[in-house]
């Protein structure tokens, strides 16, 4: 396999635009892990900024976005998610934010901008790690830091993952989605990609299986899944089972999903609110085949 011979951009600026940083501290662990991957790091003034559970008030997160698009480091990654961007989606200058040149990248909260990003402007993003929760800590997962390397140096061609239970696909389309309660909250509104033919793939954390079911029951019903070529499953963590569930688990709403939408389900992608993530470009067109046992996500085509 033939690699692009194109380094990753070496410089990072990290800024807030939803949840309060709950620990300064861990911003500049961040940093240093950043360094030692060999990214040069710059905080937005404003990253640290507290109003109620935000990252300051909607004006200084519409600013801090501004600055983003116009400082020059190549890179911008969200330093958490949270909640914070919903309200602001509409006074953010999306034409300004595409023609930066920039890429932008986070995920959870920040599938937001992912997707209103590509469908006011067609512009590319990646959905992947965040300086808080990921580069934050003590130690830092070395595979959530290679493929995050890898992606922006567009080394990573072909991001393989077990996926014993997928149903059969070999196809391409524009690979989209993130987090399920954040697109489920698009439909409807100006946001929400017109995405035909895509390779749509959904992670959430603490939603009740019932509560994932609901969510894709309204993308089935606004007429989005069927319109796909594949449906992929991230990792779905962190909910609690209750007495009169009976059984019913998240394996009943992938068979759900599989009897409801005659769209092709894969299972497995390492994405998600866990430790082993993937850096997904959001709104390129990819390639996904299955074959024993086998999911293959095929990132760069020649």
């Amino acid at each position: 396999m033939g690699h692009h011979q194109e380094a990753a951009p070496k410089g990072i600026y990290l800024f807030s635009p939803s949840g309060v940083v709950p620990d300064a501290e861990a911003l500049d662990r961040a940093r240093a892990h950043l360094k030692s991957m060999g990214f040069r790091t710059t905080v937005d003034r404003a990253a640290l900024a507290v109003h109620e559970r935000f990252a300051g008030t909607d004006t200084q997160r519409l600013a801090a976005i501004n600055r983003a698009t116009k400082q020059k480091q190549p890179v911008v990654m969200a330093t958490r998610g949270g909640y914070g961007l919903s309200r602001i989606l509409p006074a953010i200058d999306w034409r300004a934010v595409a023609d930066s040149g920039k890429t932008f990248v986070g995920l959870s909260d920040f599938t937001l901008f992912n997707l209103a990003l590509l469908a006011k402007t067609g512009a590319t993003s990646f959905s992947g790690p965040m300086a808080f929760h990921d580069f934050g800590g003590k130690k830092i997962n070395d595979l959530t830091a290679a493929l995050f390397t890898e992606a922006l140096s567009r080394e990573l061609e072909i991001l393989s993952f077990e996926a014993p239970d997928a149903d059969p696909v070999d196809a391409r389309g524009v690979l989209w989605g993130g987090n399920l309660a954040m697109v489920a909250s698009l439909v409807g509104t100006p946001f929400m990609p017109k995405v035909k033919g895509g390779i749509l793939f959904l992670e959430d954390v603490a939603e009740h299986p019932y509560r994932i079911e609901r969510m894709l029951a309204q993308l089935w019903q606004a007429g989005i899944l069927a319109r796909q070529k594949a449906i992929v499953l991230g990792q779905f963590t962190d909910y609690k089972l209750g007495p009169l569930d009976n059984g019913f688990d998240l394996p009943s709403v992938v068979a759900w999903l599989r009897n409801t939408v005659k769209v092709p389900v894969v299972t497995g992608l390492p994405y998600g609110h866990v430790a082993v993530k993937a850096t997904l470009p959001v709104g390129r067109k990819v390639g996904i085949a299955t074959e024993d046992g086998m999911a293959y996500l095929v990132l760069e085509e020649h």
